[in-house]
């Protein structure tokens, strides 16, 4: 009897000295890990991510059972997706933009969510602090350099009144706003804004700001950049410049310029947090991880919409660019 009691104690002293979260070594022990990865809505950005993800969890010899979903842009489908990984049991839930992001942290409290492409995890309220993580929630934030976006759009573009377009049901559209507000002030422009709440908004808010503006700014809108070929179209036909904040979505063309972080080096990123989470890291001792390095950025510039909207781009920019689009092709340095 006493062997028992011992060996009892022994097993729950081996359990305690277990990584508090199941996406550590305990998952190990029992086989695969399991994980799921969610993303908002299906647009090339994301799609990048998602895929920077899977690449940089086979680089890092995770072998796990990966169930990929997406919410097709519905705050509804969010939350059923959360409560599908919950019943699977799931070791870490990851969610790919903000609002699917929220859902999986408002599910899970002591299974590790990794968030990836938010903007303002803070503000999102995902972490209280972006110098660590908070409990059980970790990951990357898509914050780009708005106000230096603006400034230079100015110079370039000569414009005087910039035209946005964002999700109000969105968190770090929201956020975006302020810093275009901030960009708008700085650089003395006057701004036109108009909310949407989906996808199928689109063309109807810009052809309601398109003769207001002399121009109009993209942030990481999820919700506009999976509709953007409507909005795309509109501004071509008035002859008025695109500045998009994603490169990856424009890559076939119709912004003038695009300046941004590398999405599928996002989900690369990403993707290692996951990595060292499964091998036992706690997600609150995990920095909100930026993009700073030069090599994770993009610069794109559309010379023939450039050519439509009757401008022409300095060659000091040019030679900056990793990308040019002419003649409807797409070439990179």
């Amino acid at each position: 009897m006493k062997n028992l009691i011992k060996l009892a104690v022994a097993a729950a002293l081996a359990l305690l000295a277990l990584p508090l979260f199941a996406g550590g070594s305990r998952a190990a022990e029992g086989g695969k890990p399991r994980i799921g990865i969610a993303k908002f809505v299906t647009h090339d950005a994301l799609d990048a991510c998602e895929r920077g993800i899977l690449d940089a969890l086979k680089q890092r010899g995770v072998d796990a059972d990966i169930d990929l979903q997406n919410a097709n842009a519905d705050a509804n489908t969010s939350a059923q997706i959360a409560n599908k990984f919950r019943s699977d049991r799931v070791n870490v839930a990851v969610g790919i933009a903000t609002p699917v992001s929220q859902a999986l942290a408002n599910t899970f409290k002591d299974i590790p969510v990794v968030f990836t492409a938010v903007t303002d995890p803070v503000g999102a309220n995902l972490v209280s602090s972006l110098a660590n993580g908070s409990g059980n929630v970790a990951g990357l934030s898509d914050e780009i350099p708005t106000v230096d976006h603006i400034a230079l759009f100015k110079e370039i573009a000569g414009i005087k009144t910039l035209g946005y377009i964002y999700t109000s049901s969105e968190a770090n559209s929201i956020s975006a706003l302020a810093l275009v507000e901030e960009g708008c002030r700085k650089a003395g422009l006057g701004l036109v804004t108009q909310s949407i709440t989906s996808s199928a908004e689109l063309r109807q808010a810009a052809e309601a700001i398109v003769n207001r503006v002399d121009g109009i700014y993209l942030t990481t809108d999820n919700v506009v950049y999976s509709a953007l070929p409507a909005l795309i179209q509109v501004f071509g036909s008035a002859k008025k410049p695109i500045f998009s904040g994603d490169v990856t979505s424009v890559m076939n063309g119709g912004a003038m310029i695009a300046s941004g972080f590398n999405y599928y080096k996002a989900g690369v990123a990403t993707g290692n947090i996951i990595a060292d989470i499964i091998g036992g890291k706690n997600p609150a001792d995990i920095p909100v991880k930026f993009l700073t390095d030069p090599s994770e950025s993009d610069l794109l510039f559309d010379l023939d919409a450039a050519r439509l909207c009757g401008i022409a781009i300095p060659e000091k920019y040019l030679s900056q660019a990793t990308h040019i689009f002419e003649n409807g092709k797409l070439t990179t340095k």
